[in-house]
């Protein structure tokens, strides 16, 4: 089975290729010019090789004609959302590959009978959320911080945590149901949404098949709608922020706010991403931002001028000062039960840090999806993170380790002016995330010169080749992502970063290969990813 997808395609020559596919999304669909191509072939890290042409379908019926037009030219594909990802989920391993890109699949489709939403594969979280506003709606787990850009069919294939993560889990818990196209151009659809005329109101009808498309990284079919349970947005939240002295006392309280399942959502930072990247807000025009979203996300016009007082008021000393910190997000029916959630987030914390001022998790209660600035460090540096799933007995013994690691390493970064900040957070009740991040000088991407607003780019330094400095971030990378994984780490968004098949049990990787050979006999869908 294996040699079956890995042996030679008969392929069609590149033009004919290129003329059906043309022919199915017109020529202002189909990118061929050197710069799109090179774009598409890059993410927020790094460039891999690049695609014969990026090709943009305007209907489902379109991207099931461009997936059966590659599979019968045997050319690989791969898909890209909103992009922002940076562990070569969409980047190709082949050559002559074809890239979907997204964009403009947006339909949207609101059941508040059902309380159910489908959307097509564009459809990006900030758009949703943008949609559901004024119906007082939405879906569970509700977005990452780049939502901005981040597509709910990408997080699908992928998994995000951030918004609704603590109460609800990663985003793939949110889904009712796919449709997906497979490696042949044909149509399926999972749980209710799987009968002829059927409303996909329910993921568990039968052996549920949806779960097979979740965080496969598009190696077993193509994303073309993806409904998602609704829920009631609350518009009463308290926010609050801890500091702790250690990354023990950090870890104790977040574990036991987790268990008590009172907050929507948490992130804790360490010094370095508290005073860098994530806790700066310099300027201004983002002072005023800031402001404005503060006041429009304030359940009344009251409580969005109290904010601003109070925040005003505190300042960041307390913020830079902190050795950790952990900002909550606790929402409520009314300002009760927000303020009873809030009482207990409070009791727990404080019995192991100091409370500081909530600056943080206001300002990302009003603004969720912040622009891709944060693509680039606090001074115009690269920037790449990575992270672990930990559960919660494996969290101190890999933190001990990672010191040591960054210990050893000490002298090499700082000759090479490489930084390393880490962040945190609690899914559910079990699992933590452990998120570190590089930062090196090093010059610019295309994806950085497209995505990153151009005042940004303006605003910060611009650096020349770092050659050195990238070739250690690329093997330290590895390294830590290797010791992650001799310590019972799993991981999200795998792509073609994180080992996945190397020690999974022996039946499960042969269920895998069988499962991919039947849905994608040419082996078309992104080589690659989770190791097929």
């Amino acid at each position: 089975m294996t040699a079956m997808l890995d042996r030679p395609a008969v392929a069609r020559p590149a033009s004919d290729l290129l003329d059906a596919l043309e022919r199915i999304v017109g020529a202002a669909n189909l990118l061929t010019g050197d710069d799109d191509r090179r774009f598409y072939a890059t993410d927020v890290y790094a460039t891999r090789g690049i695609p014969l042409a990026v090709v943009r379908p305007a209907s489902v019926e379109q991207l099931q004609a461009v997936v059966a037009a590659a599979a019968d030219a045997r050319a690989p594909l791969t898909v890209r959302g909103g992009g922002a990802s940076y562990t070569d989920g969409y980047t190709h391993s082949r050559p002559g590959g074809i890239t979907i890109d997204t964009a403009l699949l947006k339909a949207i489709d609101i059941d508040e009978t059902n309380a159910v939403v489908t959307v097509e594969a564009g459809v990006t979280w900030a758009e949703l959320y943008a949609a559901l506003l004024p119906k007082g709606l939405r879906t569970p787990f509700w977005g990452p911080f780049s939502g901005l850009a981040a597509t709910i069919a990408g997080s699908m294939s992928q998994h995000s945590v951030s918004h609704g993560s603590s109460a609800f889990g990663v985003s793939a818990e949110s889904a009712v149901g796919l449709d997906v196209v497979t490696g042949t151009g044909e149509l399926l659809s999972t749980g209710s949404g799987g009968g002829v005329g059927a409303i996909p109101f329910t993921r568990h009808f039968g052996p549920d098949l949806a779960g097979l498309f979740l965080g496969d990284c598009g190696a077993l079919g193509v994303k073309a709608r993806v409904t998602l349970r609704l829920q009631r947005r609350y518009e009463a939240f308290e926010a609050l922020s801890f500091s702790f002295d250690s990354f023990a006392a950090m870890h104790d309280a977040m574990r036991a706010v987790a268990l008590e399942q009172v907050d929507d959502e948490n992130f804790g930072l360490d010094a370095t991403l508290q005073q860098g990247q994530i806790g700066r807000q310099d300027g201004v025009a983002a002072k005023a931002g800031i402001a404005a979203s503060v006041m429009k996300s304030a359940p009344s016009f009251g409580a969005g001028v109290r904010s601003l007082v109070r925040m005003a008021a505190a300042g960041d000393r307390a913020l830079k000062a902190a050795t950790y910190a952990v900002h909550y997000i606790a929402d409520g029916v009314d300002a009760s039960a927000a303020h009873a959630k809030a009482a207990v987030i409070r009791r727990i914390a404080a019995a192991h840090g100091t409370e500081i001022a909530n600056t943080v998790p206001t300002v990302v209660r009003g603004m969720p999806f912040a622009p891709l600035t944060n693509t680039l460090g606090p001074k115009g540096e690269r920037w790449v993170p990575f992270h672990t799933l930990l559960p919660h007995s494996a969290v101190r013994g890999f933190h001990q380790a990672l010191g040591n690691y960054w210990d050893a390493h000490a002298d090499e970064m700082m000759r090479l002016d490489i930084v390393s900040g880490t962040m945190f957070m609690a899914v559910g009740t079990s699992g933590f995330i452990y998120e570190p991040t590089f930062y090196w000088p090093d010059v610019r991407s295309i994806y950085h010169e497209r995505v990153v607003p151009s005042d940004h780019l303006a605003s910060v330094p611009v650096y020349g080749p770092g050659p050195d400095a990238a070739a250690a971030v690329k093997r330290m990378k590895a390294e830590i992502v290797a010791l992650m994984h001799a310590h019972g780490g799993a991981h999200f968004q795998i792509g073609k970063v994180y080992p996945y098949l190397a020690d999974r049990n022996g039946p499960s990787v042969a269920l895998l290969r069988a499962v991919k050979a039947a849905l994608d006999p040419h082996g078309i869908l992104n080589p690659g990813v989770l190791g097929l």
